[in-house]
C-alpha cells in the first residue's frame, strides 16, 4: 500500500474568482458560516495529535481561496513550525499574492502553486467569471512577486478546457523555458460544473503533451513533486511540464494524500464520497483526540478500496454534493 503521508486542508470556501471548472455559472453556492469553519487552534490540534501521529508530514493549504482566510500569515507561520513539518505548500489564484507574498514566504511557506489558465485577459476573465480588465494584470503581478520573494520553483497550475484555452497549451508551456517555472497542466475534471464538463468533456494528457512535444521535444525530468504528476521538460528548459492525468490516466495506486474540508470533513478520495469523517464535530463533541485518531486510522486502512469502488464516477449516482472551490482541489 502506498504510504499516505499528504494532507490537503482547505481554510475557507469563499473564492474572490468564480473559475468555470470549479463553480458552476450562475449558481448560488451555500458558502460554510464562519462559526462552522474549523478555527485556528482545530486545525493545530488536529496537526499535532490526529494527523502527525499517523505519520502526515506535507500539509498543502488551499481553498476556495486560501488568502482570503483571516489571519493566515499566523496560521502558515504555526504550522510551519510545527517539528513534523516536512513540506508546507498552498495553492492560490495569486491574485492577493502582491501584498501577501513576502510575509508568507517569511513565515515559512516555501511552495506556492498559482493558477493560470490563460495568459489572454480576455480568455482569463471569462474562465474566472469576472468582467473587470485588471484582473489578469492583477494576478500575473501576483505570479512575479511570489517569484521575486523567494518561490523558486514556482509552479502554475492550468486546467485545460476544450475550446476555451486548450489553443493556448504552447504558449503556456514556454513559460517553463526561461525560468525555473513548473507548469502543470490538470485534465478537467466532472467535480464542480457537471453542466459544462458534460458540454466540452476533457482534453487528455497525452494530447497535450504531442502538441509541446511536436513544437520542442521531450525529455523526462528528474524533478519530482509531492503529487501524481507525470514530469517533463523541454530540452534546455529552467523548469518542468507537469502533467496531471485523473481522468486518462488512473493513478489510484499511487495516491498519497487525504483532503480535510473548511468545516473539517476529511475525504480519502477527491473522486468518491464514501467514506467521510466529520472531524469538526467530533472535536467540539468534546471526542478524545485518541479516538478521532483511531477513527483517522481506520480511514487510511481502507482508503485503497475506497479510492478503487466507483473511482469513474465518484459515487452511486454520479452527482458530487461539493463543488470543486468546496473540496478544495
Amino acid at each position: 500500500m502506498n504510504r499516505v503521508d499528504y494532507l490537503r486542508i482547505s481554510l475557507i470556501d469563499r473564492c474572490n474568482f468564480r473559475c468555470q471548472y470549479c463553480m458552476p455559472e450562475g449558481a448560488e453556492l451555500d458558502y460554510i458560516l464562519r462559526q462552522e469553519l474549523l478555527t485556528h487552534e482545530e486545525i493545530i490540534t488536529l496537526l499535532k495529535e490526529v494527523f502527525i501521529p499517523l505519520g502526515f508530514s506535507k500539509f498543502r493549504l488551499t481553498g476556495g481561496e486560501p488568502l482570503l482566510r483571516p489571519g493566515i500569515v499566523d496560521l502558515v507561520q504555526d504550522i510551519a513550525s510545527l517539528s513534523a513539518t516536512e513540506d508546507l505548500s498552498m495553492t492560490t489564484n495569486g491574485f492577493l499574492l502582491s501584498s501577501l507574498a513576502a510575509d508568507l514566504y517569511k513565515a515559512g511557506l516555501k511552495r506556492i502553486n498559482i493558477s493560470l489558465d490563460s495568459l489572454n485577459p480576455d480568455t482569463f476573465k471569462t474562465i474566472i467569471g469576472h468582467k473587470k480588465k485588471d484582473l489578469w494584470q492583477h494576478t500575473w503581478q501576483g505570479i512575479q512577486t511570489a517569484y521575486d520573494v523567494g518561490f523558486d520553483p514556482l509552479k502554475l497550475n492550468i486546467v485545460v478546457i476544450p475550446g476555451v484555452n486548450e489553443s493556448e497549451i504552447e504558449a503556456l508551456a514556454e513559460l517553463s523555458i526561461d525560468k525555473n517555472w513548473h507548469i502543470r497542466f490538470i485534465e478537467f475534471m466532472p467535480i464542480g460544473n457537471a453542466e459544462l464538463f458534460s458540454d466540452r468533456t476533457w482534453v487528455p494528457s497525452e494530447e497535450i503533451r504531442d502538441k509541446i512535444r511536436q513544437k520542442w521535444g521531450f525529455i523526462e525530468s528528474n524533478i519530482k513533486g509531492n503529487g501524481p504528476a507525470d514530469v517533463f521538460k523541454i530540452p534546455g528548459a529552467k523548469g518542468t511540464l507537469g502533467f496531471i492525468s485523473q481522468m486518462s490516466e488512473c493513478f489510484c495506486d499511487n495516491c498519497n494524500r487525504m483532503r480535510l474540508s473548511a468545516d473539517g470533513w476529511l475525504r480519502p478520495c477527491l473522486l468518491n464520497e464514501t467514506g467521510q469523517i466529520d472531524l469538526k464535530d467530533l472535536l467540539r463533541k468534546g471526542t478524545k483526540t485518541r479516538e478521532i485518531r483511531e477513527k483517522v486510522a481506520h480511514l487510511l486502512a481502507i482508503k485503497p478500496d475506497i479510492n478503487y469502488q466507483e473511482r469513474d464516477s465518484g459515487n452511486d449516482t454520479v452527482i458530487y454534493n461539493r463543488t470543486m472551490s468546496q473540496i478544495g482541489g
